[in-house]
């Protein structure tokens, strides 16, 4: 799964290449969108399954990479190399990311939410001074995508900026939550145990 999620990110730029793109367009394809950093976490958390990897992992895919799924930037279309390529990166994240937390039960850690808002934020801000520096549009941070979004129903920029940030940040608590629960349980779980143990002797 690695393998097929880097060699998505390297087949683009291989395409890009081949198809002689321009100076712009390639100055503005560097895999600095959130989803093409999530490439390499995730294939980096499947290959060493580093806790914190697979946390940035599992919130990055499921509230961001599901939104590229749901409402795609994407102006090919089937069967073209970008609209294969596009779904197999984004599926391939949201995949990775179900596998390490549900299938091998690799579960966020308490206070996972605060470190990947300042993983995020941090990197916001990277992606922030480029755009700022070349021009370009990577995170949509200085224009929403052409294509329909949920981007269309925050207003105008800068506004869809702090609502998207607001509810990115109410996502990373919700996607956290069923698993605040099982940490709860498991730690009443053993003190339940010791209980009964103590009234049987």
């Amino acid at each position: 799964m690695a393998l097929v999620l880097v060699g998505a990110e390297v087949g683009w730029w291989i395409y890009l290449v081949t198809k002689r793109s321009t100076g712009s367009e390639l100055a503005t394809a560097f895999p600095l969108q959130l989803c093409d950093a999530a490439i390499f976490v995730a294939a980096l958390a499947l290959l060493f399954r580093q806790q914190l990897l697979v946390e940035i992992t599992y919130f990055w895919a499921l509230a961001g990479s599901l939104q590229a799924l749901i409402t795609p930037d994407l102006t090919q279309h089937f069967p073209t190399f970008p609209f294969f390529q596009y779904y197999v990166a984004h599926g391939g994240i949201v995949a990775a990311a179900l596998f390490l937390v549900v299938g091998l039960r690799q579960w966020p850690r308490r206070g996972a939410v605060v470190r990947v808002a300042g993983i995020t934020i941090a990197y916001v801000l990277v992606v922030g001074a480029v755009d700022a520096a070349t021009g370009a549009n990577y995170m949509y941070l200085r224009s929403k995508p052409p294509t329909s979004s949920l981007f269309d129903l925050m207003g105008p920029w800068p506004w869809y900026v702090v609502w998207a940030a607001l509810l990115g940040v109410a996502l990373l608590a919700i996607l956290d939550a069923p698993f605040r629960f099982l940490r709860l349980r498991d730690r009443r779980e053993p003190r339940a145990a010791g209980a009964g143990a103590e009234g049987r002797t």
